[in-house]
């Protein structure tokens, strides 16, 4: 028998959401337990798949689930909180929140910068960048999708350095500065490219947290103008005082 009330003026859908969301709140449904398909669902409630779907959307925009491309969806997990401060770094984070972490390196590239970039590094027209594209993973996820651009005349070879090392912190100690700061941070809600959308297996109509960022070594010299996508499923942003 369905658990579901038809002719009492509440639309299917909504009935089939707030089933799942009281079993998701209540724990018969644990974070991150993949749920039924959609056609599981629609056996269960008998009614269509599309309002399945319609259901499920409702709960994801509520951030109960999540859907991963080709996989499933998922019950939400706890987010990460991402610290931002003067002194910003990955690794320390998740250390910080006992989160096990790797940085997927996908491409380097030296190249005349966008306009943007080589302003807020003090580049001339013709001066040339390097391009780092990296994906974070944490817990087995895909935080973030990056891209950092360096100058290339004050750090020669670095795309190199950085394979190796897989952390800015450490490729800059190589190249003599053993701190930096955060100079400029600009965060807003933005949809993703086709590209990190798929690098992120998230859907393109779902937002990501776009984060430009400009660090600066100890003189206040910009060194690397930064793009990150946070996966809003999983990052949650905080903005912290001056250490």
């Amino acid at each position: 028998m369905s658990e579901i009330e038809r002719g009492r003026g509440v639309a299917l859908w909504s009935q089939i959401g707030d089933i799942l969301a009281e079993d998701i709140l209540k724990g018969r449904l644990r974070q991150g337990e993949m749920l039924p398909s959609a056609q599981e669902l629609a056996t269960r409630f008998e009614v269509n798949r599309h309002t399945v779907r319609r259901a499920m959307a409702a709960l994801e925009q509520r951030n109960l689930v999540r859907t991963e491309q080709g996989r499933g969806t998922f019950v939400q997990e706890q987010t990460l909180d991402y610290a931002i401060s003067r002194r910003t770094r990955f690794t320390q984070n998740m250390r910080n929140l006992n989160v096990d972490t790797e940085i997927e390196f996908l491409e380097d590239a030296r190249e005349i910068p966008p306009t943007q970039v080589a302003e807020a590094l003090g580049l001339g027209r013709n001066e040339y960048v390097y391009r780092i594209d990296t994906l974070s993973h944490a817990d087995g996820h895909i935080v973030d999708h990056s891209t950092a651009y360096f100058p290339a005349a004050r750090f020669p070879g670095l795309p190199a350095v950085y394979r190796r090392t897989r952390s800015v912190t450490k490729t800059l100690n190589e190249f003599g500065i053993n701190d930096y700061m955060r100079k400029h941070t600009r965060v807003s809600a933005r949809l993703p490219e086709a590209t990190t959308a798929r690098l992120m297996k998230q859907p393109q109509g779902r937002p990501v947290l776009h984060v430009q960022s400009i660090n600066a070594d100890p003189r206040g010299v910009p060194l690397q103008y930064g793009i990150t996508r946070f996966s809003g499923d999983w990052v949650q942003l905080v903005l912290m005082a001056d250490d």
